[in-house]
């Protein structure tokens, strides 16, 4: 029987890949890929203890619903950054992008 403790391990798992993408990638799109797999994560322990906790509510999965709407918008804003970046600079290496500094 898959318990709690199976839900939160996986999540931990996903959210720590997603951390180590984070940190690690130097591609812009790898970054944001690794932004969603921690809101999936987090999607993740949010149904699982609305499950376990409140079995008869349905709090974990509109938390979800509203994560995974935030991260919609997050990921249309960031791709449409990252086009016009790559227009202006022919490339989309995180490291080599400096137009944020002031």
């Amino acid at each position: 029987m898959i318990g709690l403790i199976h839900y939160l391990a996986l999540s931990a798992i996903l959210f720590c890949v997603g951390i180590f993408g984070v940190l690690t990638r130097r591609n812009a799109i790898g970054v944001l890929m690794s932004i969603e797999l921690m809101f999936n994560a987090a999607n993740i322990n949010f149904v699982a203890f609305s499950k376990y906790i409140t079995p008869d509510k349905f709090t974990g999965q509109i938390f979800a619903v509203f994560v995974i709407t935030i991260a919609a918008a997050e990921a249309a804003v960031g791709l449409a950054i990252i086009l016009l970046v790559y227009r202006h600079y022919k490339g989309i290496n995180v490291d080599e992008i400096n137009i944020m500094k002031w």
